[in-house]
C-alpha cells in the first residue's frame, strides 16, 4: 500500500471538507440529534461517495490516458 499516496489524499480531502456545506449540514444535524449518530452518518456518507469516485476513476483511467 502507498502511504505516501494514502497521506496526499487524506490532505487534500480533510482541506477540501473544511467548511464546506457538509460540514455546515453535520454541525446543524448535531445540534438537534445525538452527536454520535451524526457522525457516524456523515462518516459514513462520506466513506460511500469517496469509494463512487475512486471506482469511477478508476474506469475512466482505462479509456482516457493520463498525462
Amino acid at each position: 500500500m502507498d502511504l505516501r499516496a494514502i497521506a496526499a489524499t487524506f490532505g487534500v480531502v480533510f482541506l477540501m471538507e473544511l467548511g464546506d456545506k457538509t460540514q455546515l449540514c453535520t454541525l446543524a444535524l448535531a445540534g438537534e440529534r445525538p452527536w454520535l449518530a451524526v457522525f457516524i452518518g456523515s462518516a459514513a456518507a462520506l466513506v460511500v461517495t469517496s469509494l463512487i469516485a475512486a471506482l469511477c476513476g478508476g474506469f475512466v483511467q482505462r479509456y482516457i490516458p493520463t498525462l
